[in-house]
């Protein structure tokens, strides 16, 4: 079992420690649902009432709040204890389940690929034609990569992930549960006899930096022509989509259920809140944030905030709210 004293956590986190323990610490958890050994955190000042009745055996808490609570529980003062609970979650992570850096037996392996050194492939993986797999890949049970991929080194894919032909992916990625890499773009026109759909052939690739994180049952497409890009260190949460030929700089944020369509680009540390919906075509630029609910139809300037649906500059839009609530009251 994984422990730590108080003063072993108290040094990870170059935290200012308020109060002793002699307890060994197994755990993190909520702290209207800590025991006396698990660690807790206060990061906000709505959590900072639930101090005195809190079981946990220490908390960690942002300097800006530490006081707002006083009693014998511990404290770990941090400057930021998001940033904190990020470190010790690490701390307390459980190893990943094992699978052999080798091919298992299961797997069909084409013999054109390349397996880098140590690289692990489960059951029932299909590997194809002039495939590259990099050096320490882990790829877990029944996940698919097609002809002429690549894999960078220390990538992750878990199971039911497809990768489907061409398509580049970085090193040091994380593709979660049933992620689709590369699969066709959405695109038709009205046949010329108007009695039917005409599909628009995509032949273009998908292009993943390094350090890219995507979410269970996430989409990513392939472009039309040229590549369908998503900017290193980029985090896309669970069930999202992205169109074909959309272009991602470094360090964007996608929340679930959002989605870009066809040809968008994102600057850098672009946020794109949940069920948020862009707009083909729409160029939203570096640091600007589109808030959850949020239907963005034109371009983005960098560093705006943009709500509603459609979206609007947010203090424009609040005061339209404002405005709409006081003409109810008349």
């Amino acid at each position: 079992m994984i422990n730590f004293s108080l003063e072993q956590i108290t040094t990870l986190l170059s935290a200012k420690q308020l109060g002793n323990s002699s307890q060994q610490f197994t755990g993190l958890n909520h702290l209207e649902k800590a025991t006396s050994d698990q660690i807790s955190f206060i990061g906000s000042s709505k959590y900072a009432k639930l101090y005195n009745s809190s079981n946990a055996g220490a908390i960690v808490i942002s300097e800006n709040l530490a006081h707002l609570v006083s009693g014998e529980i511990p404290l770990l003062v941090v400057s930021n204890a998001d940033l904190a609970m990020a470190k010790l979650l690490s701390l307390f992570e459980p190893d990943a389940p094992y699978i052999e850096a080798d091919i298992h037996p299961l797997a069909t392996v084409h013999h054109s690929a390349t397996i880098g050194k140590d690289a692990s492939i489960g059951a029932g993986c299909y590997i194809g034609a002039n495939v590259v797999i990099g050096d320490e890949v882990v790829i877990y049970p029944n996940v698919t990569i097609l002809d002429d991929s690549t894999i960078g080194t220390k990538t992750i894919i878990w199971p039911g992930t497809v990768i489907r032909e061409r398509s580049q992916i970085g090193a040091y990625c994380i593709l979660h549960n049933n992620v689709s890499i590369g699969a066709d773009g959405f695109g038709y026109r009205p046949s010329e006899d108007g009695r039917g759909l005409i599909k628009i052939v995509h032949i273009g690739n998908v292009i993943l930096g390094n350090g890219v994180e995507i979410g269970a049952n996430s989409c990513v497409d392939r472009a039309k022509f040229d590549s369908t890009i998503v900017g290193d260190g980029c985090k896309i949460d669970n069930l999202v989509q992205i169109g074909h030929n959309c272009i991602l700089g470094k360090c964007c944020i996608m929340a679930g259920h959002s989605g870009l369509a066809g040809s968008v680009t994102l600057g850098d540390g672009v946020i794109i809140g949940g069920s948020a919906s862009i707009k083909d075509h729409t160029t939203i630029h570096s640091g600007a944030v589109i808030a959850a609910g949020s239907g963005v139809m034109g371009d983005v300037a960098a560093g705006k905030t943009m709500l509603g649906y459609p979206a609007t500059e947010s203090r424009d839009k609040l005061r339209e709210w404002a405005a709409v609530r006081k003409l109810g009251r008349n």
